[in-house]
């Protein structure tokens, strides 16, 4: 891919490219924050960031796909969007019923 490639862009495709590394990069830098944060700890840790930028990526990675109208990125992105919501609900949930015990007196 020569620069020629940049110049000849229109501003929408422009856009939707700057959108797609944008996507690419938040999806990156969940693997660099679990990463980080595993190393600190010394275990395996996947810290709720991770499950953030997973969503955040995956949205944007979807935005994309859908305007490269490519039904394989398309299914991949929807499927995971689905998967990182879901962890999102199920730790705010366990963190409200955990705070929840917590009020309660003894």
């Amino acid at each position: 891919m020569s620069l020629d490639f940049f110049k000849n862009l229109s501003t929408e495709e422009a856009i939707m490219l700057v959108i797609g590394f944008a996507g690419q990069a938040m999806f990156t830098m969940r693997f660099l924050v679990q990463w980080l944060k595993s190393e600190i700890s010394r275990k395996s840790v996947i810290p709720i960031a991770f499950w953030y930028f997973s969503l955040a990526g995956g949205a944007t990675l979807f935005v994309y796909a859908l305007w490269r109208q490519d039904p394989v990125f398309i299914l991949g992105q929807g499927t995971g969007l689905f998967i990182y919501a879901r962890n999102l609900w199920l730790i705010h949930r366990e963190r409200r019923e955990q705070a929840g015990q917590q009020a309660q007196p003894s």
